[in-house]
């Protein structure tokens, strides 16, 4: 794709001159006498860069960089002006010009000029395309569900995107609160700037220190030059602090302080760095039960826990597998190339029944494998892992998500009423059928229901 070039210039014959040498070098070139029609048509059309004269009626070559850098200040600006006028030439650079060419310019000086405006103004629009590529992927619209549970989430996420407070997502592994973390920052004001997630359990505590900020040159063996941290690096951005429960003592404590100040030195330095970040924090743990153990610090707890969103595990938003499930088919057999479009009615069953200890991480590996091995366009029970399809193993797996102590009586009577409900469920709510299902009569499933106040209909 040629770099489109705008010149604007109430002199005919230098826009005559530069659309000529331009093109000639595989530009695609427009130009215009009148600037404030160029100013017009720079609102209604994709220019790459602009080359303006300093000096025309009406509307000068210092407005017009002002307009293009209030509404598109990706755009390079190279300002051509007269000798004697080099001073206002400079004053444009102070306000954002990319280049100036005093005329009679050199061709080479101009290519020169034009080649490096034209070299930058492809790395912002491969940049523009990254980003809204991640926003594409990242965005809320990439949060599948249409549960309470996952209505409830996207509102909070709408409500606290535009604000500056630090967010605290807790849940189980593999709820997709990497997901919800960066939906906020797209949300946000703040989209524009870096994403930066960090890991804490994956780094050990010594390390991790380095990686959170940075470490100046001879800081420690093996340090040879000074690294900028994670906290640099999101700098206007979003820092995302995954599993924030596993932070060591020591770095709870330097953590408050950046949260506090906004300030922190590197590993090794004495100089204050200053960040305007935005912190998002995200554990599996029980934070509250973690300050009352005294492993975690309760003054960094009320820093971090001042909007808090809970999200809910797969299997309290059964209605949304189905939804997720050709959600994740779909991704899969485009990245796979495979010819798989559904699922089979009764394995969306079984994957509906299924309680899901890795919650939504674990369905989407379980249906990738699914259209990476299916034997047909069509996802059968066949084609399920043993571990989802297994009746004994999927009582298996509900049990283990159980407390460990619990009353026996309480325990068996919420998984019979947990069993009538599914059947009433799958059956439409046709007593008859349930009762079937569940190999018991129809007066004995009535008696249930009034037992544990389950509607019938």
């Amino acid at each position: 794709m040629a770099t489109h070039i705008l010149i604007i210039d109430d002199e005919k014959n230098y826009l005559l001159l530069l659309e000529t040498m331009l093109a000639e070098e595989g530009y695609a070139v427009t130009t215009q006498q009148d600037p404030q029609l160029a100013l017009d048509y720079l609102g209604e059309s994709e220019v790459d860069v602009v080359i303006t004269d300093m000096k025309m009626p009406h509307v000068s070559g210092q407005k017009v960089l002002e307009e293009v850098k209030k509404h598109s200040p990706h755009i390079p600006v190279l300002i051509m002006t007269a000798f004697g006028s080099i001073d206002g030439a400079v004053e444009a650079m102070k306000c954002g010009a990319f280049d100036y060419i005093t005329k009679p310019f050199s061709n080479d000086e101009l290519l020169l000029s034009v080649s490096k405006a034209g070299k930058l103004a492809q790395a912002e629009r491969e940049n523009r395309l990254l980003r809204q590529s991640l926003e594409d992927r990242f965005g809320v619209h990439q949060i599948i569900g249409r549960s309470k549970a996952i209505r409830d989430v996207l509102d909070m996420i709408g409500r606290v995107a535009a604000s500056r407070s630090t967010v605290l997502l807790t849940g189980e592994s593999g709820t997709g609160k990497e997901l919800v973390a960066r939906a906020v920052h797209f949300a946000s004001d703040r989209a524009g700037g870096p994403f930066v997630p960090v890991n804490c359990m994956a780094l050990n505590p010594g390390v991790l220190e380095s990686e959170l900020f940075g470490h100046e040159k001879g800081s420690f063996s093996g340090a040879v030059a000074r690294r900028r941290g994670r906290f640099e690096m999101a700098h206007t951005g979003t820092l995302f602090l995954d599993e924030i429960g596993e932070l060591s003592q020591e770095t709870q404590v330097k953590l408050l302080r950046v949260l506090q100040e906004r300030t922190f030195e590197r590993v090794g330095g004495t100089t204050p760095v200053q960040v305007d970040i935005r912190l998002i924090a995200a554990t599996n743990k029980d934070l509250a039960a973690a300050v009352s153990a005294g492993t975690f610090r309760e003054d960094l707890y009320y820093r971090l826990n001042v909007v808090q969103i809970p999200l809910p595990a797969l299997r309290e938003r059964r209605e949304d597998i189905p939804l997720l499930a050709a959600h994740f088919l779909k991704r899969y057999a485009e990245e796979n190339n495979a010819e798989v479009t559904e699922f089979a009615s009764d394995a969306i069953d079984y994957l509906t029944a299924f309680e899901w200890p890795g919650n939504v991480r674990q369905l989407e590996n379980v249906v990738e494998r699914c259209v990476v091995l299916a034997r047909s366009s069509q996802i059968s029970v066949n084609d399920l892992p043993p571990e989802v399809k297994d009746e004994e193993s999927q009582f298996k797996s509900a049990v283990d998500l159980l407390p460990s102590k619990l009353n026996l009586g309480e325990s068996l009577e919420k998984i019979e009423a947990a069993l009538i409900r599914r059947a009433l469920a799958k059956t439409n709510f046709i007593q008859v059928k349930a009762a079937e299902m569940l190999g018991i009569s129809k007066s004995l499933l009535q008696y249930k229901l009034k037992k544990y106040n389950i509607s019938g209909k």
